[in-house]
């Protein structure tokens, strides 16, 4: 094996919605153990429904802007250089109320929820149905809550 460099223009980039998901590792390099995205939220904006994933973690590393996390009731405003861990069965949400827009660096280990990106980005433009968000979340062992 070799290292694999991914610069600022390259990775591969889908939309959803009004959300940006940049593919920095889908997994090829890393024997599918580790997906990394980088996530950018533009200001007042949802991301996904409340949810759980049954088979892999998740970390969101803030890196600019200001994400507020939802866990069941609790919220938390997560600045840059903050980290959140959601291990597997944890609900949780993000979204961006703030002015300015959010970026997140993002893991699933196993890497099975890139595909799960991939297959938002074939949806039509505009927001998503939430009820296809969902069917498309059980096919990567993610439940809405």
């Amino acid at each position: 094996m070799t290292i694999e460099i991914v610069d600022l223009t390259e990775g591969e980039t889908i939309r959803v919605g009004p959300l940006r998901i940049r593919i920095l590792e889908d997994g090829t390099h890393t024997e599918h153990r580790l997906g990394l995205v980088e996530v950018t939220i533009p200001p007042k904006v949802d991301g996904p429904p409340q949810h759980i994933h049954r088979e892999h973690d998740e970390t969101f590393f803030v890196v600019s802007g200001v994400a507020t996390f939802t866990s069941g009731d609790e919220q938390a405003q997560i600045r840059p250089g903050m980290l959140i861990t959601a291990p597997p069965g944890t609900p949780h949400t993000f979204a961006n109320q703030g002015d300015a827009e959010v970026v997140m660096l993002c893991t699933v280990t196993p890497d099975l929820y890139v595909g799960y990106f991939r297959e938002l980005a074939t949806l039509p433009p505009g927001p998503p149905d939430p009820k296809v968000v969902e069917e498309i979340m059980s096919r990567y062992a993610t439940e809405v809550v």
